[in-house]
């Protein structure tokens, strides 16, 4: 634990008041598989707070680039590239948070075989996420009892629930470590492609970016099945495109970023205590209620597939006395909006997305309408 321990990032803010780690898990000692993490202490009492594994999506999105840098971590990049600057509404805030780059082949996490990473898979990146937990608890055994989280966004929606799996199967082996899984969150979480792709859609046609006329075209000749799409369905495909224009999917109100003026974060690997393993020649991330990449329709679509009872119905939740979203609890599961939010919601409402996360935390409904 201590050799991991990250003195300082470059570009820091002076006066940190919290402890980071950086470091690498074996989970495959035959193909020396190594998935990288980046773990932050809350800076309030953090003996106190639960511990949360953070996974972005894509497949192939980084957590480190993203979701430390971009969305809930304790910092933010500041417009020359080189600094960092406090993020007043940082998950950490809440939690211990552990933000794990996964599969192989995203971030610094490698494999020392190039064969390996064409075996990439939704079952083998499970794997080797629980193998990565498990092995971790064993270099900071003072969280093997602690309270355990899972959450993650997009792409995740895959990877959470399957990693849940495998901790419960996990657990109940009598000769492994238990690991104390309260909950799961999973933002704009893409379940199913095909509903995915019919919801998108569906939004478009809800947001004034297609015709009538294109949408019924759409629903007439798509089946939406990801195959043996008809020439038919590839043509109102294409009007959809062009009736649209040039929008942001993370976010259709938003300008789209002029990529070539943009450089993704590359954090010193030296730093981070990074290998050299783990480095590519370009350091690359991945390519709410305004997302139009997995909109809050297709999140619909999927629950309204589990047929669950509804215990608390549909409302606003409030913070700052204003609305910041919308909330309903079905049995077992809660459904929750951002209002204002693309597709990375800490990044468009920082201040929101740690509301309901907090909230999560503490296995209540967001706040109701002030009285």
């Amino acid at each position: 634990m201590e050799a991991d321990k990250i003195d300082a990032l470059p570009g820091q803010p002076k006066w940190v008041d919290f402890d980071q780690y950086g470091g690498y898990v074996i989970v495959d000692p035959n193909y020396e598989r190594a998935l990288f993490y980046y773990f932050v202490e809350s800076p309030h009492n953090s003996s106190d707070k639960p511990l949360v594994l953070w996974l972005n999506g894509g497949p192939g999105c980084s957590s480190l680039g993203y979701g430390a840098l971009e969305e809930l971590g304790p910092f933010r990049v500041n417009s020359d590239g080189k600094t960092l600057y406090l993020n007043d509404y940082a998950w950490t805030n809440a939690a211990n948070v552990i933000f794990l780059e996964s599969p192989i082949g995203v971030g610094f996490s490698y494999s020392n075989t190039s064969s390996d990473y064409k075996l990439n898979g939704d079952e083998r990146t499970a794997g080797d996420s629980y193998t990565f937990l498990i092995h971790w608890l064993e270099r900071f055994p003072h969280y093997k009892t602690r309270e355990f989280f899972l959450a993650g966004e997009s792409y995740a929606g895959h990877y959470v629930p399957q990693l849940a799996e495998k901790i419960l199967q996990g657990n109940l082996n009598t000769c492994q470590t238990t690991i104390n899984l309260k909950g799961i969150a999973i933002g704009n979480a893409e379940i199913e492609e095909d509903t995915n792709t019919m919801a998108r859609y569906e939004y478009f046609w809800t947001h004034a970016m297609n015709s009538d006329e294109t949408y019924a075209a759409i629903h007439q000749f798509c089946n939406f099945s990801g195959v043996d799409y008809s020439m038919e369905c590839y043509s109102a495909l294409d009007a959809s495109r062009n009736e649209r224009g040039n929008i942001e999917f993370d976010d259709i109100y938003a300008s789209p970023c002029n990529d070539s003026l943009l450089a993704d974060p590359k954090p010193s690997s030296k730093a981070l205590h990074a290998s050299a393993n783990g480095l590519t020649d370009e350091w690359r991330n991945c390519g709410g209620d305004t997302n139009a990449r997995v909109p809050v329709s297709s999140t619909r679509y999927s629950i309204n597939k589990l047929r669950l009872l509804i215990q608390n119905s549909w409302r606003p939740w409030y913070t700052n006395n204003q609305v910041g979203g919308y909330v309903v609890e079905y049995k077992g599961l809660v459904f929750a909006t951002v209002r204002g939010a693309g597709h990375k919601v800490p990044s468009y409402q920082p201040e929101r997305a740690l509301t309901l996360f907090s909230s999560f935390l503490e296995g209540a409904l967001p706040l109701p309408p002030p009285s």
